[in-house]
């Protein structure tokens, strides 16, 4: 069984979505980051960064529980436990590529965009505009790689495609002020509609929607999500 660690937040939405593909059985864990679950020692235990999501396999290697946190990380694990969405043994140096793409580039520039945009005080213009054209740039890398393919590597539906949709179902707030944020991007667009019309996604959405997290973000929601800004505690 899977513990899933979950807040509906795109990382969190990608694991959702590979369980409801492949049907491994898994046990949601609501973990309210608006306010603060994430820090707590319980959670810390399984995730020592404190983010979402994680997971705890409890038929883990050997037979023994074990944890994984990072969505991509989670990914890779899950796609090695199944045997599924990993693509053909061939293709493994593009998957990890566009993987780490995702993970370290797609992904935090997105939601730095996002919190530049949407979160920050005014008056960074330096910041907004940074992340956002790097978000941009990033999108432009991999609307010019799907021309031609239906998905990111090879001819299967992979976790590179789940990892990179988790973050492109958020286009709008990436590009905030857009009328259409993907219109600049004709094959994000099509390969995305292909992927959002699979019926796992449906479920993935549904997924955590019985929980009522905290949606008001007050001033402790922006000390539970960004601590750093604020002096530690003596």
């Amino acid at each position: 069984m899977i513990r899933f660690y979950f807040h509906p937040t795109p990382n969190p939405a990608k694991i959702a979505l590979f369980l409801e593909e492949t049907g491994l059985p898994y046990r949601l864990v609501p973990v309210d980051t608006g306010k603060g679950e994430q820090h707590m020692a319980a959670f810390r235990a399984v995730n020592p960064n404190g983010k979402v999501p994680a997971i705890v396999d409890t038929e883990g290697p050997g037979g023994k529980p074990a944890r994984v946190f990072d969505s991509t990380a989670i990914l890779i694990y899950l796609a090695e436990k199944t045997g599924k969405l990993l693509g053909a043994p061939a293709e493994r140096p593009e998957l990890l590529s566009w993987l780490m793409f995702i993970g370290t580039g797609l992904g935090p520039f997105s939601g730095q965009a996002v919190h530049f945009q949407h979160a920050a005080p005014d008056g960074l213009d330096y910041a907004v505009n940074r992340y956002r054209r790097e978000a941009e740039r990033h999108y432009q890398v991999l609307n010019d790689h799907l021309a031609g393919r239906d998905y990111i590597v090879g001819n299967s539906y992979t976790i590179a495609d789940i990892s990179a949709w988790g973050w492109l179902d958020r286009a709008a707030r990436v590009m905030k002020g857009a009328e259409d944020a993907l219109a600049a991007y004709p094959e994000i667009m099509r390969w995305f509609r292909a992927i959002d019309a699979r019926p796992a996604v449906a479920r993935a959405r549904a997924v955590g929607k019985d929980h009522a997290f905290k949606t008001v973000i007050d001033e402790e929601s922006r000390r539970a999500l960004f601590p750093s800004n604020y002096p530690a505690a003596l």
